[in-house]
């Protein structure tokens, strides 16, 4: 920097000028230094222990997970097996190429005591990699654990693929937890047991809407119109708005799934309020998803 650019005004330079006078510590400082730079100071430790765990997990694979899952540290356990549920979601079969993980997670199922999300999200690995050594282990997780364990293991339950999973399944449609009777509803439609829609029928009239909600939606997957005047609730925003608590996102996923479940079991009936709903939904999704239904309604059969 030149000698120029130092001068003050009137071209007086920096020795000429009255030495700075000590800046006040006004309650905008005291802010500033007993509260905010600690805040940045965390904020910054926080974002490097994310990002260093996120370069740790990026490129791992099914068996980095599964050792993971064995790991001595229940944090990476619970984080393996969240990550394992996710692949298993798309692909049932991703365990088989790791000889014992199975074994190991129902071990670990029975054994955990650290971490409860350990055990929550080993109940969605066990079932949706269709593991029937596991279903006692699910069954007694849904009736004798803490009340987020029995949703997960319900949960867990539905996607085994096991009709044995059918008959604890309809029990705890009789809960009173209405979080244990919507999760029970939801995991009877991804079962898929056809048998299994009378015991669904009763929920269409009970007093938590998204119970009511779940039961019609899993009539739908099973092949049956039973819920159906439960889905045109469901596409009422009115109705909608008067449930407590509901968000615009909650409202808006709500409608799309039973746009969906509506044509699926109502077939052309439902034609005229998917035209409603295409031409003056406010929510663009949801005039998409009636736009889509309608299409696939007016489209002809294919023959074999």
């Amino acid at each position: 920097m030149s000698e120029s650019e130092l001068e003050g005004p009137g071209g007086e330079s920096p020795g000429n000028l009255p030495p700075p006078q000590e800046p006040k510590d006004t309650p905008m400082r005291l802010v500033l230094g007993l509260f905010l730079v600690p805040l940045l100071v965390v904020v910054l430790c926080v974002a490097v222990f994310i990002g260093f765990g996120w370069i740790a997990y990026e490129g791992h694979g099914v068996n980095d997970y599964v050792n993971d899952l064995r790991s001595y540290f229940p944090n990476r356990r619970w984080q393996a097996a969240y990550e394992l549920s996710k692949i298993l979601a798309a692909d049932p079969n991703a365990l088989q190429a790791a000889p014992g993980a199975l074994a190991d997670a129902r071990r670990l199922f029975v054994e955990e005591k650290d971490d409860p999300r350990v055990r929550q999200y080993l109940a969605l690995v066990l079932g949706r990699s269709h593991d029937k050594d596991a279903l006692p282990l699910l069954v007694q997780a849904a009736r004798e654990g803490d009340s987020e364990l029995r949703i997960y293991a319900l949960w867990g339950l539905g996607a085994l693929g096991d009709a044995r999973a059918r008959e604890p399944l309809v029990q705890a449609l009789a809960d009173p937890d209405a979080g244990i009777r919507k999760t029970a509803a939801f995991a009877l439609g991804g079962l898929g047991d056809r048998s299994a829609a009378p015991a669904l029928e009763p929920l269409l009239n009970d007093p938590t809407a998204d119970v009511r909600w779940n039961a019609a939606l899993s009539l739908a997957r099973l092949g049956s119109g039973a819920g159906a005047p439960v889905l045109e609730q469901m596409l009422d925003r009115q109705r909608l708005a008067a449930v407590p608590g509901i968000t615009p996102e909650q409202q808006e996923d709500a409608m799309i799934s039973a746009v969906a479940a509506l044509a699926a079991t109502q077939g052309e009936r439902a034609l005229p309020l998917l035209e409603r709903l295409a031409a003056s939904d406010p929510s663009l999704k949801v005039r998409q998803a009636a736009i889509v239904a309608r299409r696939q309604l007016a489209a002809p059969e294919k023959t074999p």
